[in-house]
C-alpha cells in the first residue's frame, strides 16, 4: 500500500507500507524521524507522541494507512529552521532531558497545552502530562520546562 502524507510541512509518499504498521514505524524507520520513540507499543508511555491533523496522538497507536491524505507534525517539526520551539528549548534549559526517552512525547503534549492555554496551573500541566511517563526525573524538572514556556509564549505574545 502506498501512504501519501504531509509530515512537517512536506509531502511523503511511502511505498509498499504493510496494512498492519505503525505510524510510529512508518516516521522512524521509513521517514527517517527518529524523534518519537518507540517504547511501550501499548499508547500507555506518551513517548511516541505526534500531532495527527492538530491533534497529539499516540503514533503507536494509529495504523500507517490512517495517515494516509492527513497532516503529521512530530517533535522535529515543532523547530523553526535553526531555532528550537520554546517548549524544546524549555526543556533544554531546566534539565528536564534525561535518557531522552521521554521528552519527545513531553514536549509534544507540553506544546499542545501551551497553544490552548497559554498560562495553565500547575494542576493543568499535571493533568496535560498525565499520559506521559518518565522513569528518570521525578517530573519536578519537566514542570519547570512547562511552566517556562508557557512564561516565554505570554511575554512574547
Amino acid at each position: 500500500m502506498r501512504v501519501s502524507c504531509e509530515v512537517n510541512g512536506s509531502t511523503e509518499d511511502v511505498d509498499d507500507v504493510w496494512e498492519g504498521e505503525s505510524l510510529l514505524y512508518l516516521l522512524r524507520e521509513r521517514m527517517g524521524l527518529p524523534g518519537s520513540k518507540n517504547a511501550c507499543e501499548q499508547g500507555e508511555c506518551g513517548s511516541c507522541t505526534v500531532y495527527l491533523d492538530g491533534t497529539p496522538v499516540c503514533s503507536c497507536l494509529v495504523s500507517a494507512g490512517q495517515a494516509h491524505g492527513r497532516s503529521v507534525r512530530t517533535v522535529e517539526g515543532l523547530a523553526a529552521a535553526d531555532e528550537l520551539d520554546p517548549v524544546q528549548q524549555a526543556f533544554l534549559e531546566a534539565g528536564a532531558v534525561q535518557c531522552g526517552f521521554c521528552t519527545p512525547g513531553l514536549i509534544v503534549q507540553a506544546h499542545d497545552l501551551i497553544e490552548r492555554n497559554p498560562r495553565p496551573s500547575d494542576v493543568e500541566i499535571r493533568e496535560a502530562l498525565a499520559g506521559n511517563l518518565c522513569r528518570c526525573t521525578g517530573y519536578e524538572k519537566i514542570l519547570d520546562a512547562v511552566r517556562a514556556a508557557a512564561e516565554r509564549k505570554a511575554v512574547s505574545g
